[in-house]
């Protein structure tokens, strides 16, 4: 077989028989004249969706902001990527593997609407970002801007380039529940000297759920002449945009968190003038300084993963990023107004609809987050992840496109039975 025919065979339209999208077709087919607020309310569409997931009896699953489950028809084709490229062994890798790549990375640019000379696939939110911040050339003074609410993989590697380099770290706390989005670009603004090269905010915070108004953030920075590093780990796939409209000169995410890629798939924006200014985390062969596959050298990989996200997109795209981020928005909404106004509850998350979207967090008075967490597990079979820090104490409370309200009203029934 010659590499041509090998290519068209291990193509991604190509790697085995294609898993039919069909069913969800026509159900949205059914429901595709209905505003999507009001596709959101329909437990009836999202009980047949929920029906796409195999999911453990043993607990009712409300952390799914670490990692987002594949669907089975995602995980069915991703078992046959592994058995394809497993079958072809080095012959796989040394011929296609990057062709491949490259045609998964053209379809993610253009559902985040850039372009694919500004994108790569790396391995995971952490490793885009780590990038960036490693890799520009920071000279003793400069001054970086950051929140305490930031994931702390970020900030630890602000901390190492401060070390390393004598970066001057400029850390800001964002309020809980800002009334207005100048509160919030504000907060940054005063951060900035002269001496900011670089502001990293998150797009939406993982502790809290919290979306940050990036775009009024960018525009503000650039003003100041100082670049902006997005965290998008849990605003990709979860709530409508695309990147450029954003402003920002850098965004990072996984995609086995909203878009339900099999772990060890993230991804990296660089706008192209920015593309010359970031070392690799990996050394490269000799390449144009745009040429964004500078950036993107990572050893051998497993690339049944990157195969995978193909698949992701259209089932993503099959319900719809507007439908989608309505429901997650529904789901939210229908257990926090439950339990807003309980006197033992603190909810740690925007009062605003439009300032969150699936992520909330909430905490019993007087009860620590880890025996928090552990009660819901253990007395009510309810799985989440405790938060203690950063000005948040509580549970992290992450339903998905196949979680029901029936579960919510357990989590509803159980915070109110809760005391500390």
């Amino acid at each position: 077989m010659d590499k041509r025919t090998f290519l068209k065979n291990t193509s991604l339209v190509g790697l085995g028989s294609l898993v039919s999208f069909s069913s969800i077709g026509k159900m949205v087919e059914a429901v595709a004249h209905l505003p999507a607020g009001e596709v959101a309310k329909d437990e009836d569409f999202w009980a047949e969706i929920r029906k796409g997931y195999r999911l453990k009896p043993d607990y009712i699953n409300l952390e799914n902001g670490y990692y987002c489950i594949q669907p089975q028809e995602i995980l069915d084709r991703y078992l046959e990527h592994l058995r394809e490229v497993n079958l072809h062994g080095a012959y796989y890798m040394r011929t296609v593997q990057f062709d491949n790549k490259k045609r998964a990375a053209q379809k993610l640019a253009q559902l985040a609407g850039c372009t694919d000379e500004e994108l790569i696939i790396t391995r995971n939110t952490t490793e885009s970002l780590d990038m960036v911040i490693a890799g520009l050339d920071w000279k003793a003074g400069d001054e970086a801007v950051m929140a305490e609410q930031d994931y702390g993989a970020m900030l630890e590697m602000f901390k190492q380039v401060a070390k390393r380099h004598g970066v001057v770290n400029k850390i800001v706390s964002v309020p809980m529940d800002p009334k207005t989005d100048d509160e919030i670009v504000s907060l940054y603004e005063k951060a900035i000297t002269p001496k900011t090269r670089l502001l990293m905010v998150c797009h939406m915070m993982n502790i809290t759920g919290h979306i940050l108004p990036i775009r009024k953030i960018c525009d503000m920075a650039h003003r100041h002449n100082v670049q902006v590093l997005v965290d998008g780990a849990h605003a990709f796939a979860h709530i409508k945009f695309k990147i450029p409209d954003l402003n920002c000169d850098y965004y990072g995410c996984s995609l086995h968190k909203w878009l339900s890629v099999p772990l060890g798939a993230g991804m990296l924006y660089v706008k192209k003038d920015n593309i010359k200014k970031v070392w690799p985390l990996f050394a490269e062969g000799e390449r144009a300084e745009d040429d964004i596959s500078r950036l993107n050298h990572t050893g051998t990989i497993p690339v049944a993963t990157d195969l995978t996200i193909a698949d992701a997109i259209d089932f993503f795209e099959k319900i719809g990023a507007e439908r989608k981020e309505a429901r997650l928005r529904y789901l939210q909404n229908y257990w926090t107004n439950k339990v807003r106004n309980l006197p033992h509850v603190q909810l740690n998350t925007p009062t605003d609809p439009a300032r969150s979207c699936a992520i909330a967090n909430v905490g019993i008075k007087g009860m620590k987050p880890g025996d928090m967490a552990k009660t819901l597990l253990d007395k009510y079979k309810i799985y989440t992840v405790a938060i203690d820090g950063a000005g948040v104490h509580g549970c992290r409370i992450t339903p998905n496109v196949y979680t029901t309200t029936a579960e919510l009203d357990a989590l509803v029934a159980a915070l109110k039975d809760m005391r500390a």
